[in-house]
């Protein structure tokens, strides 16, 4: 292998003209025959016994140069860029530029680490809300509390909208029962839309023990048997029922809760609404205040670190489905989408993961940050801990170096956070349209067409 020519070019981006001599090519080329041979077809020989210069003078003398590059490449390609020194950080893209007995040339692509200029990191200013929580908000916590002890009561009366109301029914076209239109004991509750218009109306002012006809139209674009017909539903009335809001009072609060007065419970679910709402605030903060470090950063960050980042997010996400039992493949017939559209919804998230890295990252290096034994050792046991393991499962899924970057980042956002201050953000500068994302695909290398053998 030889590096003939290193140039640097845009966004983070290493071209690199490697050249595969002639030896370790024609090694290759041999393996590649030695490999292909048994399913190659040759008048006159017994199937993978047909010399290779047979079957080249039938194919052409590039038949196997293919799986030979194939084979090499990635080899070659390795060794360049420890050569060269690179940081590599994302699949490179591979052009052929020439191939023959002598060996072949071809450009890589490489995507390296980008140099980071920190801006501003400490003492951001971000905008804070600061939650208020009313009587109303609390009377909306406390609903579904009510909800859950409502209870549906048998009345002598007519029905109301509102009640529920216990039916036997069965729909006829012309007379005909036509098919799904029946039901026995069936509770409807009067209002709720849940069946089609008209019907619940017509139902209003019915007395347990009552049978009714109710003549309904469909809508047009109900489902093709029935769509705009006139039919008529025979209806039993069997019971009415209301819903029996509970008294809320005390003893109301003991029924539902810990507390023994209502006061007590009301204020514990206003504590408990004011400490999700902070937290909800604080982690807004947070969030906008690392928007600043990243607007604040000059960084150019090449497309192929974000494919990498990708290809993690959406293995990731498929092993959350699978736990859930549920297939990629099938989540994506769900929701009416392949592939490639929920990468390229996902690009600008992996994106910010990489900038958000990146930046502190960089302010740890300029803090001069560092993470003890002791600390790792504390992280592996809070892991172990929360997820109920023992703190060898720990070490054994997770690199301790892995875990003294993590927790160098997270110092180093503690230290952007802890400096930051409440107030009006600065205005963004105006930024050009962004770039429409390119399709990417999901495989380490991209060749071009090979160029006809010499």
């Amino acid at each position: 292998m030889k590096v003939t020519s290193v140039e640097k070019k845009e966004k983070s981006t290493v071209e690199l003209t490697i050249q595969v001599e002639a030896d370790v090519f024609e090694a290759a080329v041999q393996q590649a025959y030695l490999k292909n041979r048994a399913s190659i077809n040759v008048p006159g020989f017994r199937k993978g016994k047909a010399p290779r210069k047979v079957i080249e003078g039938m194919y052409g003398s590039g038949v196997f140069y293919e799986d030979a590059i194939e084979a090499v490449y990635p080899g070659a390609y390795a060794e360049a860029v420890k050569e060269q020194g690179l940081d590599d950080v994302g699949y490179p893209k591979v052009e052929l530029v020439e191939v023959g007995k002598d060996g072949f040339t071809f450009k890589a692509l490489v995507s390296v680490r980008p140099e980071v200029k920190l801006g501003d990191y400490k003492g951001l200013t971000a905008p804070k809300n600061e939650p208020a929580v009313t009587d109303k908000d609390v009377d909306a916590e406390l609903k579904p509390y009510i909800d859950r002890a409502t209870r549906l009561v048998s009345v002598e009366r007519e029905a109301q909208n509102g009640d529920t109301v216990v039916i036997d029914f069965e729909g006829f076209d012309n007379g005909v029962a036509f098919e799904g239109g029946k039901g026995e004991n069936y509770d409807l509750k009067l209002g709720s839309g849940s069946f089609v218009p008209g019907f619940e109306e017509q139902l209003v002012g019915a007395k347990a023990g009552e049978e009714k006809d109710l003549n309904i139209t469909f809508p047009e674009d109900y489902h093709a048997d029935l769509a705009g017909k006139a039919v008529v539903f025979h209806v039993k009335v069997k019971e009415v029922k209301e819903s029996q809001v509970p008294e809320v009072d005390d003893e109301f609060a003991k029924d539902v809760s810990e507390f023994e007065t209502l006061e007590a419970f009301r204020a514990d679910l206003k504590s408990k609404l004011e400490l999700r709402r902070q937290t909800h605030a604080q982690n807004d903060f947070e969030n906008q205040v690392m928007e600043r470090l990243i607007a604040n950063m000059e960084c150019e960050i090449p497309d192929g670190m974000v494919d990498v980042e990708l290809d993690r997010m959406m293995d990731d996400y498929a092993m959350q489905l699978q736990n859930q039992g549920i297939s990629m493949e099938d989540y994506q017939k769900m929701l009416g989408v392949n592939g490639d559209m929920i990468r390229d919804s996902a690009r600008p998230d992996a994106l910010r993961r990489i900038q958000t890295r990146l930046a502190l990252t960089a302010v740890a290096d300029a803090e001069n940050l560092e993470v003890s034994d002791e600390e790792v050792e504390a992280e592996i046991n809070r892991l172990a801990k929360q997820y109920q393991l023992e703190a060898d499962q720990v070490k054994a899924a997770i690199p301790a170096e892995d875990l003294k970057r993590d927790l160098k980042m997270r110092k180093a956002s503690d230290l952007v956070i802890s400096s930051a201050k409440v107030g009006k953000a600065p205005e963004a500068a105006e930024e050009a349209p962004a770039e429409k994302p390119k399709r990417t695909r999901k495989k380490k290398a991209e060749t071009v067409e090979e160029p006809k053998a010499e």
